[in-house]
């Protein structure tokens, strides 16, 4: 008789963990760590665990046989996928595809495209990589995106546009698992703290060209050290980044320059006079005052009192009676 247990999912794996109960009534049997759970679980028996997606085609598989399910996907990775495609997709959703479907015809026949051009797909979600357009055409199995810097991972698409910066978006994923880290390994509690660092300097302008060499060098030893899949593979976003958007990181660092305009030190705010309407709806919304200007005349923008926190740029650009006039601007 089989039953099945829903439990919450853990961001760390469950063999490196301290030992420490996991589940009511889990084996207090003693060790540093906790035994796998296929060979001691729930009630110090053998206990699978697997998530809905691996429990949802069981009954199809079950009704219809193996090789039903085999005509599905590659030789190599067999069956379907579900993936949250989300980000600057027209359609956004869960969707379930065979393995060996292309980006493209998930983004832009699943998805309906972009409104704005296709910059980068993230695969795997937090701990995957970040793909160029290069890898539009290629077909999605665990093979092909581990080749390319990535993984299958959680099942996550977030497709971005040319408005994204990628730099700051790797900073974001990797934010994320820093916070996530268990904290019970050096090279994934120090080392991921220090990737996040060198990722924020060079957002805020004060990169160095010897950090593209420190972030490689990091992210390969914390591949390579950390005891667990999330250690080993929070490097991804910044070295799949490095590697087919070397160009991004080398403009925050030499040229002082956000090409996306997003990373808050290095771009300005400007007021085109021949736009704006002299709504002062900019001048309502803006928290410091930096905006000022009678109805009758184009608004002024003071960059000293402005804290760039793009209220009058949102308010200008979807406002009925505004004119678009407020502009970002990639700069020192």
């Amino acid at each position: 008789m089989f039953r099945v247990w829903w439990v919450p999912l853990l961001c760390q794996q469950w063999s490196t963990m301290p030992r420490r109960p996991r589940i009511k009534h889990c084996s207090q049997s003693s060790g540093t760590r906790p035994p796998f759970p296929a060979v001691e679980g729930l009630w110090d028996k053998p206990t699978i665990i697997n998530n809905v997606e691996t429990l949802g085609p069981l009954p199809n598989i079950i009704r219809n046989g193996a090789e039903w399910y085999n005509q599905f996907g590659t030789e190599t990775s067999k069956g379907t996928k579900t993936f949250s495609l989300v980000g600057k997709v027209r359609r956004t959703g869960l969707i379930e595809v065979p393995l060996g479907i292309t980006l493209r015809e998930v983004i832009y026949d699943i998805g309906g495209g972009l409104i704005k051009d296709f910059k980068a797909v993230q695969t795997g979600g937090p701990s995957g990589g970040c793909l160029g357009e290069e890898f539009l055409d290629t077909p999605i199995d665990y093979e092909n995106l581990a080749a390319a810097g990535s993984i299958m991972g959680s099942g996550g698409l977030i497709v971005v546009d040319k408005d994204t910066c990628i730099v700051d978006t790797a900073k974001y994923f990797l934010r994320f698992t820093q916070e996530e880290s268990c904290g019970k390994c050096v090279p994934c509690r120090v080392g991921t703290k220090h990737l996040v660092q060198i990722l924020e300097r060079i957002c805020q302008g004060k990169g160095e060209l010897e950090d593209i060499a420190r972030l490689e060098k990091l992210g390969g030893a914390i591949k390579g050290g950390a005891l667990c899949g999330l250690g080993q593979t929070a490097p991804n976003p910044v070295l799949s980044s490095l590697k087919y958007f070397r160009d991004e990181f080398l403009a925050h660092i030499k040229d002082k320059r956000c090409p996306a305009a997003v990373c808050r030190d290095l771009v300005v705010y400007r007021i085109i006079p021949e736009k704006c309407t002299d709504c002062q709806r900019c001048v309502q919304v803006c928290p410091t005052g930096a905006i000022t200007g009678p109805r009758s005349e184009p608004h002024n923008l003071d960059e000293e009192k402005c804290i760039k926190c793009r209220s009058c740029y949102e308010i200008c650009r979807f406002d009925a009676i505004a004119g678009d006039a407020i502009i970002i601007e990639s700069g020192a």
